[in-house]
């Protein structure tokens, strides 16, 4: 935790109060103690610092409760990408989201792409309440406080049809391909800093018919390279070498 987040509804006449794995880590990590400022944030709010006025612990020494007085006085870095993905297997998704809140996603669209897995959709990590911790975990590494939104859409078609330019508009759009494309050329032919909405299709890549309708839609194709990557690890990369090519290492 590089940053410790709270919910609008912890914070009470500009003191905070709580306890669990966020105490613990204060505790145990940080080595808190009263009068120690600590880095903390709103969720979707500002960021700042905490200084700890109490500390309770429980009595029989476990567990503890933490009172802060607040101020956060400073905006959070803003997300810079989007992303519309067809999802991986449960357990991969699940590594993946905190990693896609502290790398600065924004919106996240969970497409059913021809090769996605039918009982993906049933996964309980699609619950609002399984997920969203997940998304917090990646922004206190992060330090930033804005939380992702997170939705699905299981008929791709209808989505790229309907519900794409009225969610993204006037945003620049690349869908991830290994063949046909030159990241080089794509990168140098859009204005940089404009907020991009990147498209990555599931384990078994993108169906031709797919990537057509993408192209339809003004995506360009980027890739990076001919090997076929895992869906994990070719959404980080490619995230990665766009904030580079974008100057978005902030």
């Amino acid at each position: 935790m590089n940053r410790i987040l709270f919910e609008s509804g912890e914070i009470s006449g500009g003191v905070v109060t709580f306890g669990g794995e966020r105490a613990a880590h204060v505790l145990d990590v940080l080595h808190g103690e009263v009068g120690q400022t600590l880095k903390t944030g709103e969720i979707d709010g500002k960021i700042g610092t905490s200084e700890i006025i109490e500390i309770v612990r429980g009595a029989d020494g476990s567990g503890a409760t933490i009172r802060a007085k607040v101020c956060h006085d400073r905006e959070s870095l803003k997300p810079w990408i989007d992303l519309v993905l067809a999802p991986p297997r449960p357990r991969v998704m699940k590594r993946l989201l905190p990693q896609l809140a502290s790398m600065g996603v924004g919106r996240m669209v969970l497409v059913g792409a021809k090769k996605v897995e039918r009982d993906f959709w049933g996964a309980t990590l699609l619950k609002e309440e399984n997920y969203r911790p997940l998304l917090i975990d990646g922004l206190m590494q992060a330090g930033t406080a804005v939380l992702p939104e997170l939705v699905c859409r299981r008929a791709f078609r209808r989505f790229v049809a309907d519900e794409l330019d009225a969610m993204f508009p006037t945003m620049r759009r690349i869908v991830a391909h290994p063949y046909g494309a030159d990241k080089a050329e794509e990168s140098g032919e859009s204005p940089r800093r404009q907020r991009i909405l990147l498209a990555i299709g599931p384990e078994g890549g993108w169906t031709d018919d797919e990537v057509e309708l993408l192209e339809s839609r003004g995506f360009r194709r980027y890739s990076l390279g001919q090997r076929i990557l895992r869906t994990d690890t070719a959404t980080i990369a490619l995230i990665a070498q766009l904030a580079l090519a974008e100057g978005r290492v902030e």
